[in-house]
């Protein structure tokens, strides 16, 4: 049997089996991470064995009909015994009929209690034993007169709010082939374990129990890929589900779950972002082949009574490899918003697609393509540079003391913390290389990139330019503080320091080299400022940058 969703193919296997043969009468499965696809996927099975082609081959003569209920929507027991009744016999209520349920031999109403719902059981399976009697097929059903016996399976989803909502109902369901007296077996569908919602004091029997794992990355990629399969449409050329984008899709796919599956293992929910990012992503392409395809017309004189010719003009290829690094460039960096938008459901996926479009023309013209790219990153620097300027003044000090320790070897800190002792300027040794011998010349530590830096030695810098330049003494503290930098080092040790570090932190203008859970040495911290934002802040603060710096421009 093939299975509806790749990874599920042992769980339909071994689920079919024990339906088709002879299935115990209680059985539990857990799906934690993506219980909305094994609904999805014992739907599917059902209705396979459920199949008149497929039950005369491969279950013995029976006949298996299903029901699936949601313990959701059926929040009563009510409503609970009328959607197991109907959904066995195939019984939709209407409105010209009332909405009446199902009605069969039995006297009495099948929905008031347990009871009764145990007789309209049996009369269900009488009537469903009957019109399989009744029925005119081939081989074993012409030669035996219908089907041997009816076996009625049910399926309850969200078993687990059963437990809230009908708690009187658990025992007698896992029970109910045994109070019914039919070949019945009934089948939970949770997220949470059976430990969880067993009936106290050994009520219930123990199920038969299918664990089933969280789907990989590579069947997940595979079954959104199917799922484009089964929507495609070639009718139009314009159309994001057209065929010859399948390469496309599928590559789409592969950078969508490895940007979102770290946070999510559900296929509805990557399916979800998929359609409302999908349409965006495809657009420049479909755009692009209409541009060339109309171009292509004009330029030539066509014959519009040749068909072939018309046809050869307006097919759609799949675009290259350059054009994928383009799409690349262009909406990786937007999926991450889409997740975080759309993962909650907290906007509609039209909605958001609508309101994310982007810009036509992008790949006809490389210079669009750039100019879109310049304007988006002149965008965000300029937010930084606002959200920069915006910053209280301990805060700017903080960032120009992290560039500082960042940029500065360790060694130079003493000519900073020593500044004032003694007036002699230290003089560098300078060290020259003869170029015979062939030595490397040293790359200045500003072109390298930021080194990391312990919270100890940014405390220190910070506590020497917090003296050198804003020294601001408090009137009532000037005669108990009389010991030069006694001030200062009462100030950098406030839990404002600290709680500014790590503001800076979560606005990625500081970054912590070392994990958190970490509890032995100091934090270790990366300054995330350039050199031109690092001299804009130090003009704002009047402090001159290059005497600070060990290797000036």
């Amino acid at each position: 049997m093939t299975c509806s969703f790749p990874g599920y193919e042992h769980v339909c296997f071994e689920l079919g089996t024990l339906l088709s043969m002879h299935p115990p009468p209680f059985i539990y499965i857990q799906d934690i991470e993506s219980v909305m696809t094994t609904f999805s996927v014992i739907g599917t099975l059902l209705r396979a064995l459920s199949d008149e082609s497929y039950s005369s081959i491969s279950t013995g003569g029976v006949k298996i009909c299903h029901a699936r209920v949601d313990a959701i929507a059926c929040f009563n027991a009510r409503l609970f015994y009328e959607a197991v009744i109907n959904s066995l016999v195939q019984f939709e209520p209407s409105w010209e009929d009332g909405c009446g349920n199902w009605e069969s031999d039995v006297e009495m109403k099948w929905n008031e209690n347990m009871d009764a719902f145990l007789h309209g059981l049996r009369a269900a399976h009488a009537d469903l034993c009957s019109k399989n009697h009744k029925g005119k097929g081939k081989g074993k059903e012409r030669a035996g007169g219908g089907y041997e016996h009816v076996r009625l399976v049910i399926v309850v989803e969200r078993a687990e709010r059963l437990k809230e909502s009908l708690p009187e109902l658990l025992v007698p369901l896992t029970r109910l082939a045994e109070l019914a007296r039919l070949d019945l077996s009934v089948i939970f569908i949770s997220q949470v374990g059976w430990e969880d919602i067993r009936p106290p004091l050994g009520a219930s029997p123990d199920p038969y129990y299918i664990d089933i794992q969280s789907p990989s990355k590579e069947n997940i990629v595979r079954g959104l890929v199917a799922n484009f399969e089964a929507i495609s449409d070639a009718q139009s050329s314009y159309n994001p589900y057209h065929p010859a984008l399948k390469p496309l899709y599928a590559h789409f796919i592969a950078i969508l779950c490895d940007v979102c599956f770290p946070f999510t293992h559900s296929p509805q929910e990557l399916q979800y972002i998929a359609a409302a990012r999908w349409p965006g992503f495809v657009k420049p392409v479909l755009d692009d082949h209409l541009q060339t395809r109309d171009k292509a017309l004009d330029e030539e004189d066509v014959d519009m009574e040749d068909d072939s010719a018309h046809t050869s003009k307006g097919e759609l290829v799949p675009p290259t490899e350059e054009v994928r690094m383009r799409l690349n460039k262009l909406f990786n960096a937007s999926l991450s918003t889409a997740f975080e938008a759309l993962l909650p459901r907290l906007t509609n996926a039209a909605d958001w697609a609508r309101a994310n479009e982007p810009p036509g023309e992008l790949l006809s013209f490389p210079r669009t393509f750039m100019l879109e790219q310049a304007k988006s990153a002149s965008k965000a620097g300029d937010d930084k540079e606002e959200g920069i300027r915006a910053l209280p003044r301990l805060s700017k000090f903080i960032l120009l003391a992290a560039f500082l320790a960042s940029t500065n070897p360790p060694k130079s800190d003493l000519r900073m913390f020593g500044r004032g002792l003694d007036e002699k300027k230290r003089k560098r040794r300078v060290v020259t290389k003869s170029a015979g011998k062939g030595g490397v010349a040293k790359v200045s530590q500003r072109l390298l990139g930021p080194t990391p830096f312990a919270l100890d030695r940014l405390i220190a810098i910070l506590g020497a330019l917090l003296e050198e330049n804003d020294v601001q003494p408090d009137r009532s503290l000037s005669k108990i503080l009389t010991i030069p930098g006694e001030y200062t080092d009462m100030e950098i040790t406030r839990v404002s320091v600290y709680s500014n570090i790590m503001e800076l932190t979560a606005m990625r203008l500081l970054h912590r080299t070392s994990p958190p859970e970490r509890l032995d040495g100091p934090p270790m911290f990366r300054c995330a400022v350039s050199y031109d934002t690092a001299l804009g802040i130090a003009k704002q603060l009047d402090v001159a940058l290059n005497d600070l710096l060990w290797d000036p421009v």
